[in-house]
């Protein structure tokens, strides 16, 4: 079934969430273009979009691109090839439950399935922050501002969003930077162009809490934002 919607999301508007879709089967919950609403969903259809053009899976693309990066520790989720994967645990008034079941399937995988670590993540940053992985055209429509959302780690105002990337700023320095939830899992992971500094922190538990969400990760950041190494004369 095809939804009078199709024809005006654009990919555009799933890049940075604001196509206004919570379930292909319902309405658009707000015209294309005029809100934000960050879901997986968006991933998971920029997914199929790269499926369909590229005739390969997501996974067999995400492999071939970790392996030129040589991110060797980061690869796609499997129930059946977990590696070295630890278990995320639900911490509930500090009370510890293991998430024996994982969330992740192929349905999700382009939203959800990426594992990896901080030493990768650094490898990441640097390929991508430094015009090794998107066109300097590409990477300058990813990181310019198209939408506007909150979000607590990153401050009590509005800020600017990209395409999947929040564009904020602390004490007057900009970075860049997004969070991660789920199976128990929490992380952050944020670049400071300026003093070409990395903020990574992934932790294996989540809070039952949701006002509890990344506490730990804001902590760091904020900590770090204060500190000598944002700016060294202080």
């Amino acid at each position: 079934m095809k939804q009078t919607w199709a024809d005006s999301v654009t990919v555009h508007q799933l890049l940075n969430h604001t196509h206004g879709i919570v379930d292909v089967e319902k309405p658009l919950v707000f015209k294309p273009g005029t809100d934000f609403k960050y879901g997986n969903l968006s991933n998971i259809l920029l997914g199929k979009i790269v499926e369909n053009v590229s005739q390969k899976t997501y996974r067999e693309l995400a492999a071939k691109l970790f392996k030129q990066l040589k991110m060797n520790d980061t690869f796609c989720y499997s129930a059946s090839d977990k590696r070295n994967l630890v278990f995320g645990y639900i911490n509930k008034e500090n009370k510890f439950s293991k998430v024996e079941k994982s969330m992740i399937n192929d349905e999700n995988l382009p939203a959800d399935g990426v594992i990896t670590t901080a030493k990768d993540l650094i490898i990441w940053n640097n390929q991508l922050h430094k015009g090794h992985i998107l066109s300097a055209d590409s990477y300058r429509l990813m990181t310019s501002e198209s939408a506007k959302s909150q979000h607590d780690v990153f401050g009590r105002e509005k800020m600017g969003y990209g395409y999947n990337i929040r564009i904020a700023e602390a004490n007057g320095i900009q970075y860049l930077g997004h969070t991660g939830l789920g199976d128990g899992f929490s992380s952050i992971n944020i670049y400071i162009p300026k003093v070409d500094l990395h903020i990574i922190v992934l932790e294996n538990q989540m809070n039952e809490n949701s006002d509890l969400f990344y506490y730990i990760e804001k902590l760091i950041k904020d900590i770090i934002f204060e500190s000598e190494l944002i700016e060294p004369s202080r």
